[in-house]
């Protein structure tokens, strides 16, 4: 049995506080527990805006790192795992300013369009994450921040340095990409 599903099924707050506590002493094996514990988690957040497994694993091995230098202010009030979430997007976040330029310019935002229903209920899960990771990476970033995450275009904007008006233009042109994509696909599979 993992050590996620055993802490998931046990449910005892106590052994969660007790690898945190053991994380606030600098213990390398609370360390390593924690890291295993909540890294499917984390790097499926990672891999929401970051399609190069190495890349990947980079930005939450750097997100991870932040939390054990942290940890000391986490305060047992609320989810750990909203706490830690919140670090590795940050890590996200930074990696993503530091590598994707940006214009300043602002751009027209076009209507959006909504993909016929008949195409998008034939689209598997994978398959549309496959389409989402493939999209330019300011464009997949701003998307994944807004679709899945929920941010604000303001909040957006902050996060990554760009405009309020960038960040809606890299919403509507992920949303044509990926529409216009779903539509190529050969979705005439029976119902």
């Amino acid at each position: 049995m993992s050590i996620a599903l055993a802490y998931t099924l046990t449910g005892h707050a106590s052994e969660l506080e007790q690898l945190i506590q053991g994380c606030i002493r600098n213990e390398r094996s609370a360390q390593e527990k924690l890291y295993r514990l909540f890294y499917p988690k984390m790097m499926a957040l990672v891999k929401r805006y970051i399609d190069h497994e190495m890349q990947a694993e980079e930005i939450l091995n750097n997100g991870y790192l932040r939390a054990f230098q942290k940890i000391k202010q986490y305060n047992f009030q609320g989810s750990f795992e909203g706490w830690l979430r919140k670090i590795v997007f940050h890590a996200v976040a930074d990696y993503v300013k530091q590598n994707t330029r940006y214009s300043d310019k602002i751009l027209l935002v076009e209507k959006d369009e909504l993909v016929h229903k008949d195409h998008a209920d034939k689209m598997y899960y994978d398959q549309l994450i496959q389409l989402v990771q493939a999209l330019p990476d300011a464009t997949r970033t701003v998307f994944n921040m807004y679709v899945m995450e929920g941010f604000t275009h303001k909040e957006i904007g902050t996060i990554l340095g760009i405009s309020e008006g960038t960040s809606k233009w890299h919403l509507s042109e992920g949303r044509r990409v990926l529409k216009e994509r779903i539509e190529k696909m050969e979705l005439h599979l029976k119902a």
